[in-house]
């Protein structure tokens, strides 16, 4: 479990949204995307990141959630 003050400031790099943990993953509250924590180090890169059931590439995930990807 990460430290609560960490995970307080860490947001989604790609939404700017806040994250939650579950079990070995960040999770982004807008859009879903998970991100790896390996060794106790939430490794927070894009291409790194799982996508939400039901989209197939990171592309359909900008479009679907355009109006959550700052500009």
């Amino acid at each position: 479990m990460l430290d609560p003050e960490v995970l307080a400031i860490l947001v989604c790099p790609l939404t700017r949204s806040p994250l939650r943990q579950e079990g070995d993953f960040l999770v982004g509250e807008a859009g879903g995307l998970r991100y790896p924590i390996r060794d106790g180090i939430p490794v927070l890169l894009i291409d790194q990141a799982q996508l939400p059931e039901g989209i197939t590439s990171m592309e359909e995930f900008r479009r679907k959630f355009a109006a959550q990807v700052p500009k």
